[in-house]
């Protein structure tokens, strides 16, 4: 038995906006730096902290051009379904927005617990008042 799909994949419309690894952050010591150095945004849903590099940084000259995201959602809010399921509503959210994001900005979302069962008009809406922070 082999380990191959057994339906090839479907085509999505995902191409021209993914979260690639280099969209992410994945170190402990980058979420670090955007906590003690950046600024925070508050909503019901979520606080989310910014840190905006200069493009002369080491960090900014490696990356595809787009900004770095990251989650950090605390075990208190729910299980692991709980909590998979509003990273996935905000990673989406935010994944068809990412060009409108200054390329030059890490930022980490802590979100609430009130963001599991927010309607998602509501969790968009906050989410756009994000970006409109991140374009100032």
């Amino acid at each position: 038995m082999t380990n191959a799909p057994s339906v090839p994949p479907t085509p999505t419309n995902k191409g021209e906006h993914r979260f690639s690894r280099n969209s992410r952050l994945l170190k402990s010591v980058d979420f670090r730096k955007v906590y003690d150095n950046g600024s925070r945004f508050s909503c019901p849903y979520f606080v989310a902290f910014l840190l905006r590099h200069s493009a002369v940084s080491g960090t900014a000259a490696i990356r595809d051009g787009g900004p770095r995201i990251g989650f950090t959602i605390p075990r208190a809010i729910g299980k692991a379904v709980v909590r998979n399921r509003i990273r996935r509503r905000i990673r989406e959210q935010l994944r068809v927005r990412l060009e409108q994001i200054d390329p030059t900005l890490d930022i980490v979302l802590n979100p609430r617990r009130a963001a599991a069962e927010a309607p998602m008009a509501d969790l968009t809406r906050q989410l756009e008042r994000l970006i409109e922070r991140c374009r100032a």
